[in-house]
Formats: structure tokens, C-alpha cells, sequence
């Protein structure tokens, strides 16, 4: 078996199935927000490893720590996994280019690494994140729907709801200013999937770009104020700071 489709079984299987019982307890925390519990859970080994890494980017993405623990995590699997080690590194240069970070720049253009390694991860993932790079940091909205309605198929053959929720997401900022009403309900629909799967920090995020978008009235209200809850108990640095969070709430 080719290096590049064992690295992409690898993380089709654990990032989405839950399939391998010595890492799915990490990854349910991790899905739930609780990073440093899922940190503790980790086991031994290369496939250890790759999730410790994930977790700490993923951490990274939510909180704005600094990111070094992250970055040493992810080369160090860059051996045995050079592509992961591409993408979790895009990934945190994303994040420091969408906030404008201090620093040494922790990679090349995310856009151009995303582009590079589409396909050798898990199915349309490395696609949705060129186009959030595209739509962010480049600000070429028309080529990020485009990446969108690439990646789309690949989370509905992979059963990714976690994907899925996040490219209609972005579809639905694109399509509110054409057509509101279907504009909500692809927010709505990014919300419901985001809750099927366990995801706290990612709800709470869905929650707070449909409470943007209906503006004013009850549901908006107590949309922020789950929002808010949510964001104190886990530590989720720019839903609870509001300067932060326009630009942040787009990302994600």
C-alpha cells in the first residue's frame, strides 16, 4: 500500500469513524472541547502521536494559545506522516495570517499548501480549508465557493457531518445576500450537524453566526447567551471576546 492512501485511511478512520477504540476516547473529548482531558488520553505510539498533534492544533484554533506546543507536535510526526505534518502547519499559519499574529510566519501561503496535498488527506478537507484560506486571507470569495462546492461531495460520501457542517456554513454567508431565507436555513442545517456529531466548540460557533444573521428578536438573544456559556466553560478566546469574533466567526 502507497505511503500517501495508508496516511489517508489513517485519518479517514479515526477523524470521522471513531473506528480505532485506542483513540476514540481522545478524539470524542476533543470533539467535545475538552482538549487537555482528550491530551491525557492520548496513547504511545506514531498514530498517538498524529492525534496529539491534531488536538493541539485544534486547541490552538479555538483558544489562541500559543502556538509552539502545537507546531513541535506537528513536526514531529513529520517522518511518518510529511503531508499531515503540511497540513496541521497550514492550518496554524492560517490562524496567525487571519489575526494578523506577531511572529515568524509558521509555513508558506496556506492556500498554496492546501492546494498541494488535496487528496492526501482525508477527503475534502484539505479543499474546504483552501477555501477558507482563499476567502480570509486572500479574500477571493468566487474561488472559495468554488473549493466549497468541491469539497461538499466528498463529506456527503464520507458521511463527514463535521465537514459537511462547516462547507454549507460557508455557503450560507455567500448565499445570505442572495437569497435569505435559504441562507438561514443552511446556517440552521450547519448547527444541526454540528450538534448530531458531539461538537461543542463548533456548535457554539454555528450558534453564534445564526444569532449574526437573525441580528435582532428572542431567538438571537438567547442564541448569545448559549454562546456565551458555552464559550466560558471551554475557554473558546474569541467567541468571548467581541473584537475577535467577527473576524474569527467567519472561519469557522
Amino acid at each position: 500500500m502507497a505511503p500517501n492512501l495508508r496516511q489517508w485511511i489513517t485519518v479517514i478512520s479515526d477523524a470521522t469513524y471513531f473506528s480505532d477504540q485506542a483513540l476514540a476516547p481522545a478524539r470524542r473529548l476533543q470533539r467535545a472541547g475538552d482538549w487537555d482531558a482528550a491530551l491525557r488520553l492520548v496513547p504511545d505510539g506514531v498514530s498517538g502521536a498524529v492525534l496529539r498533534a491534531d488536538i493541539l492544533t485544534d486547541r490552538h484554533a479555538w483558544r489562541l494559545d500559543p502556538p509552539h506546543e502545537a507546531v513541535e507536535a506537528a513536526e514531529a510526526i513529520a517522518a511518518e506522516r510529511p503531508v499531515y505534518t503540511q497540513y496541521l502547519l497550514a492550518q496554524l499559519e492560517y490562524w496567525r495570517r487571519l489575526f494578523k499574529a506577531d511572529g515568524e510566519p509558521l509555513g508558506p501561503d496556506p492556500a498554496d499548501v492546501f492546494a498541494q496535498i488535496e487528496g492526501q488527506v482525508a477527503p475534502g478537507w484539505s479543499v474546504f480549508w483552501l477555501g477558507v484560506s482563499l476567502e480570509n486571507v486572500r479574500g477571493d470569495a468566487v474561488a472559495a465557493q468554488a473549493a466549497y462546492r468541491r469539497a461538499l461531495p466528498a463529506a456527503l460520501d464520507a458521511h463527514d457531518l463535521l465537514l459537511e457542517s462547516y462547507i454549507v456554513r460557508h455557503q450560507a454567508y455567500y448565499l445570505l445576500e442572495q437569497d435569505r431565507d435559504a441562507g438561514l436555513a443552511l446556517l440552521r442545517r450547519s448547527l444541526d450537524l454540528r450538534a448530531a456529531c458531539g461538537a461543542r466548540p463548533h456548535t457554539a460557533a454555528a450558534q453564534a453566526a445564526l444569532a449574526e444573521a437573525l441580528e435582532s428578536g428572542p431567538e438571537s438573544v438567547l442564541l448569545r447567551r448559549l454562546v456565551a456559556h458555552t464559550a466560558e466553560e471551554l475557554g473558546l478566546t474569541w467567541l468571548k471576546a467581541e473584537p475577535e469574533a467577527a473576524a474569527a466567526d467567519s472561519a469557522s
